[in-house]
């Protein structure tokens, strides 16, 4: 029997908060426990509440939820944040990553692929939607090749990048 995970959201649509916490609830494993309107809500509740993963938005109110992930990793280091979003630009995707986010997901996700990703990165995983992964191996393509460039990657990229190679 598989383990029990907790999930929070962070978004600032109701009705998206609601419909993601009733299908996550419905597969059985996956129980919602919190779900915050904005950036500052969850990081005065979500140390508390210690969900396995976070799904965090980007665009929310006053803080968004790239800078939200970085203050949350600082506060709770294991935290999984999977990226919730509807931004595919490769600034936001890099900028979320490298903040500590996990994986990088669109809204236009199905909620079967949504669960797959939720047990994905509670086994270890980085799930990305296949439009995303794309992007990110592709600016890796596009960067010119300079000797041993993978002494430049921060420890986080390497992860990344191991994670993109495993599939």
């Amino acid at each position: 029997m598989k383990k029990n995970i907790t999930v929070s959201i962070v978004d600032d649509e109701a009705d998206l908060r609601k419909h993601i916490a009733g299908f996550l609830s419905a597969t059985g494993n996956i129980r919602c426990i919190s779900a915050y309107a904005s950036a500052e809500e969850a990081l005065e509740n979500l140390p508390k509440d210690k969900p396995d993963v976070i799904l965090m938005d980007i665009n929310m109110g006053e803080m968004d939820g790239i800078e939200c992930v970085r203050n949350l990793t600082a506060k709770m280091p294991e935290a999984q944040v999977l990226m919730l979003t509807v931004f595919e630009d490769t600034e936001q995707i890099f900028r979320a990553l490298s903040a500590g986010a996990s994986g990088y997901l669109l809204k236009r996700l199905s909620p079967k692929k949504l669960v797959e990703a939720i047990d994905e990165v509670c086994a270890g995983g980085s799930p990305m939607s296949a439009p995303i992964a794309r992007k990110v191996v592709k600016s890796f393509k596009t960067t010119p090749a300079s000797g041993d460039e993978s002494a430049d990657l921060s420890p986080r990229e390497h992860y990344v990048l191991d994670g993109l190679a495993e599939g």
